[in-house]
């Protein structure tokens, strides 16, 4: 019974809550079984919680009892929040071993969000050092690694989300996206992710609130999913204050009956960098898979220039801003990566964070103008396919050398720019049988129609089919 249930889609595990063929500690103890069984293999969950999880569990069940509305829009499932979000009285590291037994008192408001809709938090996902870098990794917990190849990196920040995903060690998991640390998982661990647009999932932990580079999103095994978690986080908060009301139609219903994008671009590139040829391919595949649906599919792109420049400047700025303190006080503890970060965001002049927020406007009015003649954009996830999980990031591709951590990451990064919503969807299997995905963009706030995009290229391409799976290891 406990592997059925770990089969379960979060949409099929809701649909037996709700009518009670499943209860919550069921389910809990389904995942607890699960994580006992795989996650000495990958490490996705370092931090579990279970006693709280059934003293929810069992309140939820208390409350329901009594013939009150069921709750919310998951109704009891177990979920798993990424290391970096705090929850009240459940370890949150950030994978810093300066957080390493700090335990928070209060929840962000998107937790608080979540478990008024019925989600259960079971436990925290394991990220890089303050969610900086792709690839999990952490003087803490050590590495998460990939379950479809347990010698490959998971990409990060969003790492152990992925991984507990993929291997039905919970139903959804949390997600958070500043320049690519949702998507670049998603991709490698064939799982579908959403990073929404600023303000469509409210938070309140964060030390610049104002700021709209950095998102959370929902992770799920498949379109249904992510679309059911969305609609559990989205909403207006006054906590947030960019956050906004959920739309009128569910993003659930969006997918139901999923409209095909008519006018698509493709790009095999952004005209940024090197991708690898056979995620090359296996993209360009997907691409065509509209073109069989009925849709008019040509390579275009927004101009992204200047993009590069304004992304590093203003993702420096911010780290200097959040966490230079701690820098000041704990030099010796913060990874190399790190200090490279908040050392140049101090070193920037006013003339150069200016520059950069302007060019980043400039790059929005291409996008707007984009979006005028076209529906939806398709590129390259990541430019390579999963890699060792001992290397810290990719140096080089395609003959073009990277000088810092974040390079090899400007595909996501230059979309994080323009604020619209992306979907990570499987795309294929390499040769060798790792995951490639592709980012699905839709116009400003209209996660629905990147939803409704996934949707029918995950029904064409049935990788998500194969999900969850043992951790496999190398052949």
């Amino acid at each position: 019974m406990t592997n059925e249930l770990v089969q379960l889609t979060a949409c099929e595990a809701v649909q037996k809550l709700k009518a009670g063929d499943v209860s919550p500690l069921e389910l809990i103890d389904a995942a607890e079984a699960r994580i006992a069984a795989t996650d000495g293999a990958v490490n996705a969950m370092p931090t579990q919680c279970f006693e709280r999880a059934r003293e929810r569990a069992t309140t939820l069940m208390n409350s329901s009892s009594d013939g009150a509305q069921g709750p919310g829009w998951l109704a009891g499932l177990p979920i798993a929040i990424k290391d970096l979000m705090p929850v009240a009285g459940v370890r949150t590291t950030y994978g810093s071993p300066i957080f390493a037994d700090n335990i928070p008192q209060k929840s962000d408001v998107l937790v608080d969000r979540l478990e008024r809709q019925g989600a259960v938090v079971i436990g925290k996902t394991n990220t890089p050092e303050f969610g900086a870098g792709a690839n999990t990794f952490n003087e803490v917990f050590g590495a998460t690694r990939n379950p479809w190849n347990t010698d490959k990196t998971c990409a990060g920040s969003s790492g152990g989300a992925a991984v507990a995903v993929a291997t039905g060690q919970a139903w959804l998991a949390h997600g958070s996206d500043l320049g690519g640390s949702l998507r670049t998982p998603a991709s490698f661990c064939g799982i579908t992710g959403l990073r929404p647009s600023p303000g469509r999932v409210p938070r309140s932990s964060l030390a610049m609130p104002f700021s709209s580079l950095a998102v959370d999103g929902p992770m799920g095994r498949d379109t249904a999913d992510v679309a059911l978690f969305l609609d559990a986080m989205a909403g207006l908060e006054s906590a947030d204050p960019l956050s906004y009301p959920a739309p009128a139609l569910s993003y659930t219903e969006a997918v139901r009956n999923p409209d095909l994008p008519l006018r698509i671009a493709y790009s095999p590139d952004l005209g940024l960098c090197p991708v690898d040829p056979e995620v090359a391919s296996i993209c360009a595949d997907a691409a065509q898979k509209f073109v069989d649906m009925g849709a008019t599919v040509v390579e275009a792109s927004p101009a992204f220039t200047g993009a590069q420049e304004a992304f590093h400047i203003l993702r420096a700025a911010q780290f200097a801003a959040d966490k230079g303190g701690l820098l000041d006080k704990h030099r010796d503890l913060v990874k190399p990566d790190l200090v490279w970060n908040i050392e140049k965001g101090r070193a920037l002049t006013s003339e150069e964070i200016g520059h950069a927020e302007i060019s980043r406007g400039q790059l929005y009015r291409r996008v707007v103008r984009f979006f005028e003649d076209y529906d939806l954009l398709i590129c390259p996830t990541a430019i390579v396919p999963p890699f060792d999980v001992e290397t810290r990031y990719i140096e080089e591709a395609g003959g073009v050398k990277f000088d810092n951590y974040m390079d090899w990451l400007t595909i996501t990064y230059a979309l994080t720019l323009t604020g619209c919503p992306i979907v990570s969807s499987p795309a294929g299997l390499t040769a060798s049988g790792l995951p490639v995905g592709v980012q699905l963009v839709a116009p400003p706030r209209r996660e629905d129609v990147a939803l409704a995009a996934a949707t029918l290229l995950e029904k064409a391409v049935g990788l998500t089919a194969q999900l969850p799976i043992d951790p496999r290891p190398p052949a």
